[in-house]
């Protein structure tokens, strides 16, 4: 059984052991927890957004880079492969845990998850549960965790606190705007996987979106690297799966009630409850299926680049 603890913390101890090679800050706690920050107080970058991005995916997915355009605007890309969809996205990747001790909040993605069963519905369905004597969990917050909640980490996974290990990063930084952009893939596999569909059978999936300008809080952030996938996410997915005929007119964004202008603007209307939202928005502009047991491809959705750019600031 592939670990997605183990695979990750090879990546994780890279960026430990060479904090300067990616412009982050690592330290160790009392404890004996160890995290790096990529962006709270660290510069970050795109080589520390990329190795964010790969531990979050359980190092089972290859991350690069590019320079692409939205209409004539330059705009960097990032670049998503996995042959292990389920497995990365929704057993790794998947932002399914609320991390939240004192006054630290964090959403945690990431390999340790499938340690915690952070949510065990989700496990259960992908039919996968690690098993490992360390913990990687990635921290999408503002601030860095203490000792208290590196230790709820540690009883929740069943490991000790000095086997855990995290990256952090703020949604208002590079390498926030980058791992959230580096979630377009999985934004198409969740949402197969809440419209009941059986992830196990994609066999194969690729995807792109732009990397958005960082913004100056972590609300008006949340809002663009949504937007990035939303409005501008290509995914292609390969599998053997007849029955996704069934499911195509339901997966891109444009058949949520909410979609139309960028997420800050929903949201706000929606005075910031996110129970207002219809939840059929967070798909992937446009999705290309290729079903290989009938040898047919599909296409759904479509991007909008006016609204990105109008969510990036640029229109």
């Amino acid at each position: 059984m592939i670990s997605v603890n183990e695979i990750a913390l090879d990546l994780f101890e890279d960026l430990a052991e060479f904090p300067e090679d990616y412009n982050v800050e690592f330290h160790q706690l009392d404890n004996g927890a160890r995290l790096v920050d990529c962006g709270v107080s660290a510069i970050g970058g795109y080589q520390a957004g990329k190795r964010f991005t790969e531990i979050c995916m359980g190092g089972l997915s290859e991350i690069t880079f590019r320079n692409g355009k939205i209409n004539d605007v330059p705009m960097p890309f990032i670049d998503v492969n996995t042959d292990f969809p389920a497995i990365s996205c929704l057993g790794a990747q998947k932002a399914g845990w609320t991390v939240k001790v004192g006054n630290f909040f964090a959403m945690g993605s990431g390999p340790a998850r499938a340690l915690s069963l952070m949510p065990k519905h989700t496990y259960e369905v992908i039919e996968y549960e690690d098993e490992s004597d360390y913990a990687v969990i990635c921290l999408e917050s503002d601030t860095l965790p203490n000792g208290e909640v590196m230790e709820n980490i540690a009883e929740k996974c069943g490991v000790d606190v000095a086997n855990v290990c995290a990256v952090v990063a703020p949604t208002a930084s590079i390498v926030g705007s980058i791992q959230v952009s580096g979630r377009c893939v999985e934004t198409a596999i969740y949402k197969l996987n809440e419209l009941g569909f059986d992830t196990k059978k994609i066999e194969s999936a690729m995807g792109t979106a732009p990397i958005p300008p960082v913004k100056k809080d972590s609300t008006r952030a949340m809002g663009c690297t949504n937007d990035a996938t939303i409005y501008h996410g290509q995914i292609y997915l390969t599998m053997r799966a007849p029955e996704i005929k069934d499911y195509l007119d339901k997966i891109p964004s444009n058949k949520s009630s909410s979609y139309g202008e960028p997420f800050y603007d929903t949201f706000k209307k929606a005075n910031f409850d996110f129970y207002q939202i219809d939840t059929n928005l967070f798909s992937p502009a446009e999705v290309v299926i290729n079903e290989l047991s009938e040898g047919v491809v599909y296409r759904v959705g479509a991007i909008n680049p006016e609204v990105t750019l109008k969510s990036f600031g640029l229109l």
